[in-house]
């Protein structure tokens, strides 16, 4: 046959056999590639999720002295705001957590603030706040507890751990006032006598008065 041109017979052949070219490498690589991006994408994000939702939970427990979020119970809740009962002035929640204290607080009439170093903590407070309708009174920030002057509040309120407390006294007997109360949940500070003493277990809260920790202090 002339022309050159593939003859009927082979075209026939090739389409019953179903015979197609073969893709060439060059296609299949860029395939390959553009999955590679796809999946180094996906795992990069994720991880730089991760990081970023962990890492305000993480750190302070590689602190010198770890105050890691316990969430308060209800008991607890009950007994500080007992121990509350006829003071009056602003009032300061350390490691503020989820905000259920300055709450709690702000329900009660007080000005609160609650300083926390973990700003996801410090959001869902504000929020909490907000939903309960005392944003106006109940203020959240996202502080160290060490860089924070007390000297402004009536009343302080701590979720402590054992270790801290000793270094917790010696700073507020430095900044608060004679009239300050300090009350403490779940562990007692370790030199200080309290005025009151309220709940069992963990739910316990003791209660202190500064002018009696100062005048115990000045005795001989």
């Amino acid at each position: 046959m002339e022309g050159g041109g593939t003859p009927p017979e082979t075209l026939k052949e090739e389409r019953q056999s179903g015979c197609v070219p073969p893709t060439s490498p060059e296609g299949n690589s860029l395939k390959k590639s553009n999955w590679g991006f796809l999946v180094t994408g996906i795992v990069g994000g994720t991880l730089v999720a991760v990081y970023a939702v962990a890492t305000p939970f993480i750190t302070p427990a590689l602190r010198r002295i770890c105050l890691p979020f316990v969430p308060a119970t209800a008991k607890q809740i009950e007994n500080v705001v007992k121990m509350l009962r006829c003071r009056r002035g602003p009032l300061v929640d350390i490691g503020s957590g989820d905000g259920r204290i300055v709450i709690a607080a702000a329900k009660e009439g007080f000005t609160a603030v609650g300083y926390e170093l973990n700003p996801w903590l410090v959001w869902y407070s504000r929020y909490c706040a907000r939903r309960d309708g005392v944003q106006a009174s109940a203020k959240f920030y996202i502080s160290d507890l060490w860089k924070v002057t007390f000297s402004q509040y009536s009343n302080v309120v701590i979720f402590g751990v054992p270790q801290m407390m000793p270094q917790l006294e010696k700073k507020l007997e430095l900044e608060l006032e004679d009239e300050a109360r300090v009350i403490a949940c779940r562990f007692p500070f370790p030199h200080w006598t309290p005025a009151q003493v309220t709940g069992e277990g963990i739910d316990t809260v003791w209660a202190y008065d500064a002018s009696s920790f100062r005048r115990s202090k000045k005795r001989p």
